[in-house]
């Protein structure tokens, strides 16, 4: 029986990487961080404050659905921003095990989340294009949506509790009744 292989979304600073390390270590499966995917041009353009072009992403999406496919057996949990359906799509076509996990937060907790943030290569003077550029996903993408208003281990808990809810359906699990987790009609972003 293959194990769990879920891909965590959201904008930058929304937490993926700390609630996908958090969730690959609780699922006891790999974890890969879509920004150890991005070639150098993409990181260097990053620095320089401008954002990245569909262009700049596909190679990089390449690179973690490479991933996401070697991982099919063993399990895993991988971030990207995923922002655009159309990336979304590109990173789950043919992959019909893999969970789509949905970072959401309010604008504000998130640009300070980031202002704060020590040594990343993504400037908080990109936030705004972030949010431009999501396109927060639907009822048809199946997506576990979560409020990042909580601690990353209460973030943990509710994706566990959603991935174990979903394990026996299809994608489109339904809507979640746990609070700290909205259905994406709910969802301000």
């Amino acid at each position: 029986m293959s194990r769990p292989l879920v891909l965590v979304m959201g904008v930058s600073g929304s937490g993926k990487s700390t609630v996908g390390a958090l969730l690959a270590a609780a699922l006891r499966v790999p974890f890969a961080d879509a920004d150890g995917f991005h070639p150098p041009a993409n990181i260097s353009k990053m620095r320089a404050g401008l954002p990245l072009t569909d262009e700049d992403r596909w190679p990089w999406l390449a690179a973690i659905g490479a991933w996401l496919d070697a991982q099919v057996v063993e399990g895993g949990v991988a971030t990207c921003s995923a922002l655009k359906r159309c990336y979304r799509a590109r990173l789950l076509e043919g992959r019909p095990s893999v969970r789509l996990l949905h970072l959401a937060g309010e604008p504000a907790l998130i640009e300070a989340r980031q202002a704060a943030r020590q040594g990343h290569f993504m400037p908080a003077s990109l936030m705004a294009s972030q949010f431009a550029a999501l396109e927060p996903p639907d009822d048809v993408e199946g997506c576990i949506t979560l409020s990042i208003a909580q601690p990353p281990a209460g973030i943990v808990a509710a994706a566990l509790a959603a991935l174990t809810a979903g394990a026996q359906g299809p994608r489109n699990h339904g809507q979640p009744e746990d609070p700290t987790m909205r259905s994406n009609e709910d969802n301000p972003l």
